[in-house]
């Protein structure tokens, strides 16, 4: 599958954006997909995740309770709306994908580390200002 990610830009500390990771070349409910990101002088780390069909979603501590990821499959489209956004939320953000087995509970397929997903989109820079 090959993913394009959008929506960065630059916002104030406590403001909105949302993300959009758009898919071709496979049925995209297939997939799970998630966001990582990378600041600067970081490693990539986790984000969100969401199951092929949209009904479950993991997120990192970090980010819990102020980012919402979502997706339209027949749009063959995920997002990542996040809100209260704070500087050090500062970042590169990927999306990436890896095969979804919908016969298989959500549960036994999470995965976390980039290692674990095989397509990525090019990355789209999220600045806060403080």
């Amino acid at each position: 599958v090959q993913l394009q990610a959008s929506g960065g830009g630059l916002v104030q500390a406590g403001g909105s954006l949302r993300l959009s990771c758009a898919a071709s070349g496979r049925t995209f409910s297939s997939v799970g997909v998630a966001w990582f990101r990378q600041a600067p002088g970081n490693d990539r780390e986790f984000v969100a995740a969401i199951s092929g069909s949209g009904y479950s979603t993991r997120y990192a501590e970090s980010v819990k309770g102020r980012f919402t990821m979502s997706r339209d499959n027949a749009k063959n489209t995920a997002f990542l709306q996040m809100n209260s956004l704070k500087p050090e939320d500062t970042a590169v953000y990927s999306c990436a994908a890896r095969s979804w087995d919908r016969t298989v509970a959500a549960a036994r397929q999470w995965k976390y580390g980039q290692q674990d997903y095989n397509s990525w989109g090019q990355g789209t820079l999220v600045t806060v200002s403080s």
